[in-house]
């Protein structure tokens, strides 16, 4: 007779009926099994205190199990000789293994050292005692509350149809897959970018009605900026996304499939079944067909693991734990570190833009979204500008230097008045330069006026300009020509230092005697 496992249940059905009062030949043939290996398993159960006439109940599973035990104790043959040397050689072999190295490798160092072990032998000794090629468990995580997460994966998928000039374009999608009902969402794209994945999160919120709150996505530079296992972090763009629409980004760990294992192996299965074969012309018509297949192929067939058709499970049980679908379309930001130039502007978006002149050569933060345009320095607000076209151009006179407002600005008033501040007659001479009809070509006279009064002083520029002002002669050049051939006016005389009086000093009176008056003689 050829060899045939004996199941578990057959060795119970063996020693049910010996205990009803069948006989041992009796039983092999009923079951179609060996006489002697029907009197193995009644002797075991002998061995175990079963007897003949016992009521069935007296077979429980915990004699069942001893019995299996005692039948498999002696199937173990002892290890051979080449067995041993692995033994002797186990501190080389696992210290070989752990340094990446390959068995064969391993198999050929022992080799030089005189130890010949076959490989079989190796590779058994390697994978029963060192675990060689061993695979942890893995153990499934929860899946959470319905409408609470949603994975996200990105990747490429197929081409579109050649366009007029015959150019064919590859395009990616995003994938969404809800945790608990698998009702997956895709969106095609072109770049992998952050304005992207911010249009197809919209595009994903309108399809499911809601917003969950937790999405855990692949390690993609458009949505984290720094993968770490503990705090990696998220894109600001997409942070602040995160932050106006209410959920919580969880990134899985970088090259850890088991994080996200459940859509591990969406982007093939979305490639293969969803576009493969497809005819489509632009990345519309892509998305078009993502749709119908979400919606109706891939949402109305029944998932294997969970055993419900996936947009049935999502509207039975996830739509109403959603966050409200959000009632304004979000205005994705523009993110960018412009340098302040020297004129005092930094470029946003093709447009410039004035700032103070503390920042001039520093990097600043800017968000430029539909309306406005915002600087920061850290977490402080600098300025805040209405937006401009492209080519467009705002400046804050507050920004520039009180002494250079007038020449960026172009404000002839304010040069007037600067050059009547030295006197009148400068004033008017000022106004004789200006006085075009395109005036501010003629600041830099205005300019190099005042410059002469800074040099000569304003005395003197005022009576030549007063001077040339009636001889109607309206001319920098020779104004600054005749200053400078004008004999310089005479130096005034210094002034007679105060000599202090001397410490010994006494008046003339204390030095002059007194001249004796002379005696009158009386004659008797």
């Amino acid at each position: 007779m050829a060899y045939r496992e004996v199941t578990m249940i057959e060795i119970t059905e063996v020693l049910r009926q010996w205990l009803a009062g069948a006989r041992r030949k009796q039983i092999a043939r009923r079951l179609g099994l060996d006489p002697k290996t029907v009197r193995r398993y009644l002797r075991a159960g002998e061995r175990c205190g079963l007897a003949p006439g016992m009521e069935a109940a007296a077979l429980t599973d915990e004699r069942v199990t001893t019995i299996l035990t005692a039948l498999r104790g002696g199937s173990e043959r002892p290890y051979g000789a080449s067995w041993q040397q692995c033994e002797t050689q186990r501190d080389f072999i696992a210290e070989r293994l752990r340094a990446g190295l390959r068995l064969s490798k391993v198999r050929r160092l022992l080799a030089r050292q005189g130890v010949r072990i076959p490989t079989a032998t190796l590779y058994r000794f390697a994978t029963a005692v060192l675990g060689f090629g061993r695979r942890a468990a893995t153990i499934p995580v929860a899946d959470g509350a319905p409408g609470e997460e949603v994975y996200l994966d990105t990747g490429w998928m197929t081409t579109l149809a050649p366009d007029e000039t015959g150019r064919r374009r590859r395009f990616r999608a995003w994938i969404f897959t809800p945790s608990v009902s698998r009702y997956r969402f895709v969106y095609p794209c072109f770049g992998e970018t952050t304005a992207s994945a911010i249009e197809a999160c919209e595009a994903a919120w309108r399809f499911y009605g809601g917003v969950f709150r937790v999405v855990i996505p692949d390690n993609t530079s458009a949505i984290i900026a720094t993968a770490d296992p503990l705090q990696p972090r998220v894109v600001p763009a997409f942070l602040e996304y995160a932050q106006a629409r209410g959920f919580v980004v969880d990134p899985a760990r970088a090259r850890r499939p088991t994080d996200k294992a459940r859509v591990e192996r969406s982007v093939p299965y979305v490639r293969d079944d969803c576009f493969a074969g497809e005819k489509l012309g632009t990345l519309d018509h892509a998305r078009v067909r993502a749709v119908v297949w979400c919606h109706d192929e891939a949402g109305a067939r029944r998932h294997a693991r969970t055993q419900r058709r996936p947009r049935e499970h999502f509207e039975a049980v996830e739509l109403a734990a959603l966050l409200p679908l959000p009632a304004t379309p979000y205005d994705v930001p523009l993110w960018s570190e412009p340098k302040i130039a020297r004129d005092q502007h930094a470029q946003v978006a093709k447009a410039l833009y004035s700032l103070p002149t503390t920042y001039v050569g520093r990097r600043l933060r800017a968000r430029a979204d539909r309306a406005t345009v915002r600087f920061y320095d850290g977490p402080l607000v600098v300025k805040v500008y209405p937006r401009q076209p492209p080519g467009g151009r705002i400046t804050d006179v507050a920004d520039f230097p009180a002494h250079k407002t007038a020449y960026a600005l172009r404000d002839v008033t304010a040069l007037e008045r600067e050059a009547a501040r030295h006197g009148p007659a400068i004033g008017a001479y000022a106004h004789a330069l200006l006085a075009v009809p395109l005036p501010w070509t003629r600041m830099r006279r205005v300019y190099a006026l005042l410059g002469l009064v800074k040099r000569y002083g304003a005395a003197r520029v005022a009576e030549l300009c007063q001077r040339a002002l009636d001889a109607d002669l309206i001319d920098v050049t020779r104004l600054k020509r005749m200053l400078a051939l004008a004999a310089p006016p005479p130096p005034a005389a210094p002034a007679r230092p105060d000599v202090p009086l001397a410490r010994y000093l006494r008046p003339r009176t204390d030095y002059t005697l007194a001249r004796p008056t002379p005696a009158v003689r009386h004659d008797t």
